[in-house]
C-alpha cells in the first residue's frame, strides 16, 4: 500500500487500499466517494486503475519475492464494465502457483517474460467490470 501511494499518486487520491495479499491471489479496495461519476456510481477510469493494479500486483510481487529485479509493464488489456456499482470498489485477482513458476522460470532464462492475469470488480455478487490483461516484465535498464 505504501508503496502504490509513493509510486502512483492516483493511488492515494482513490483511496486504494490492499485488503488482501498472497503468492497468488490480491484484493484491492478503494472507497466510492473519491471514485465516483456524476451520476453517483463508480467512474469507469476508477474501477479500470483498480482493476490494473490488482492484476499488475501478482507478476510484480512474484518477482519481487523471487529476488529478481525487474520492470513490470501492461502490454495490452481488455475491460468489461458489465454493471454499475454503487458502493466499495473491491478488485481482485488470482493466478495458479504452476502458472507464476512458469512466468518465473521464463524470466529467469529469458530475461523477459509475459503473464496474462484477470481480475474482476463485483457488486452485489455479480462482476460488475472485468480486466484481461498481459504483462510483460523485462529487466531493469
Amino acid at each position: 500500500e505504501a508503496f502504490f501511494h509513493a509510486s502512483i499518486p492516483l493511488t492515494a487520491a482513490q483511496g486504494l487500499a490492499v485488503a488482501a495479499l498472497s503468492p497468488t491471489t490480491v484484493e484491492l479496495r478503494a472507497p466510492l466517494a473519491p471514485n465516483v461519476n456524476d451520476k453517483g456510481c463508480a467512474f469507469g477510469g476508477g474501477l479500470g486503475s483498480l482493476l490494473t493494479l490488482a492484476a499488475w500486483t501478482l507478476p510484480a510481487t512474484a518477482l519481487a519475492r523471487a529476488g529478481l529485479p525487474a520492470e513490470v509493464y501492461i502490454q495490452d488489456a481488455t475491460q468489461r464494465y458489465l454493471a454499475p456499482v454503487w458502493g466499495e470498489l473491491i478488485a481482485t485477482a488470482e493466478l495458479q502457483e504452476s502458472v507464476l513458476g512458469e512466468f518465473l522460470d521464463a524470466f529467469r532464462s529469458k530475461g523477459k517474460a509475459r503473464l496474462t492475469v484477470a481480475s474482476c470488480i463485483h457488486y452485489d455478487g455479480v462482476p460488475a467490470a472485468t480486466l484481461e490483461a498481459r504483462f510483460v516484465a523485462l529487466r531493469p535498464r
